[in-house]
């Protein structure tokens, strides 16, 4: 897409580099754009190319962005917002699933040679209440699907939402009342250690926590204190606070299940993703305005395309 709209492209390391590689390749080539996955885009970065115009977020946190620095340097900085709607909720409510039937932890005693049905420990979904913290798209979805297995559902979101006929709560009430807490809220300075050692003592004993939405929502050494001394009942966790670094702790616990951050994946939203991303830098090279601007700079650089 973005050769046939006579842009060159110059492609970086398949895995995200440090913003200090990132930071050079951007001073070497001085892109009119740049596309972003997982690597991050410094300030330096930013002011490293003077006819810069986009920073086009593959995905749909911009925590890897100094939205900032781009707004004060007349950069856009766009995002996919709607591309994982269906991934990211299937993949909360598998967690919950899997946690409520006890697949995972079946299936890992059954291969261990234990076949042990009576101590199995089930929870009927439908009895549960579940809080979803975060009432976005995806929020809204999870709690929709959620809905439709029979639970009781709960919210805790800071947006004034007057077209939902879902219950909001504050975040405390949220926690004290539910047996599941799934989190579908955005990293920012504000909700960074979201959950910690006073929210964790706050839910009911054995609950479950499911974060598919950033890692530092959740104070991790709070997550394994809570855990190991059973006030949590378990962890679906898509994302950590310092991943792919797992601590032990997460490791070795039982009712801690992992996914190595692809809640989002699937065959149909990566090319959803991928063709979206460069669509909105085409508009903007173009000098149409993007669909999804996550910022409004006061001055567009106008530098020449490339």
């Amino acid at each position: 897409m973005l050769e046939d709209a006579g842009l060159r492209v110059v492609t970086g390391p398949p895995q995200a580099a440090p913003a200090a590689e990132i930071e050079d390749l951007v001073r070497r080539h001085r892109p009119s754009a740049i596309l972003t996955c997982w690597a991050p885009i410094s300030a330096a970065a930013i002011s490293a190319s003077a006819s810069l115009r986009i920073v086009a977020r593959m995905g749909v946190g911009l925590d890897n962005i100094d939205v900032p620095a781009a707004t004060e340097h007349g950069v856009l900085v766009t995002n996919v917002p709607d591309y994982c709607v269906p991934e990211v909720s299937d993949h909360a409510v598998a967690f919950v699933l899997a946690w409520t039937r006890g697949l995972v932890a079946a299936d890992r005693e059954v291969r261990a040679g234990h076949w042990n049905p009576s101590a199995a420990g089930l929870r009927r979904l439908s009895a549960l209440t579940c809080g979803v913290v975060g009432l976005g798209r995806i929020g809204r979805a999870t709690a929709t699907k959620l809905r439709a297995l029979g639970t009781h559902v709960i919210a805790a979101t800071p947006e004034s939402l007057p077209d939902t006929d879902i219950e909001i709560v504050a975040l405390d009430e949220l926690l004290a009342a539910s047996d599941v807490v799934v989190l579908h809220a955005p990293l920012t300075p504000q909700t960074r250690h979201l959950i910690g050692a006073r929210e964790f003592a706050l839910m009911r004993p054995g609950a479950l926590l499911v974060n598919p939405s950033r890692g530092g929502l959740v104070d991790t050494n709070a997550l394994i204190a809570a855990l190991h001394s059973g006030q949590l009942g378990g962890a679906g966790l898509d994302v950590l606070e310092d991943e792919p670094s797992v601590p032990p702790g997460l490791l070795d616990h039982p009712a801690v299940v992992i996914t190595p951050h692809i809640a989002f994946s699937s065959d149909a939203s990566v090319v959803e993703l991928r063709r979206s991303a460069a669509a909105e830098v085409i508009r903007v090279l173009r000098g149409e305005p993007p669909r999804h601007p996550q910022n409004h700079p006061s001055a567009i650089s106008q530098g020449a395309p490339q």
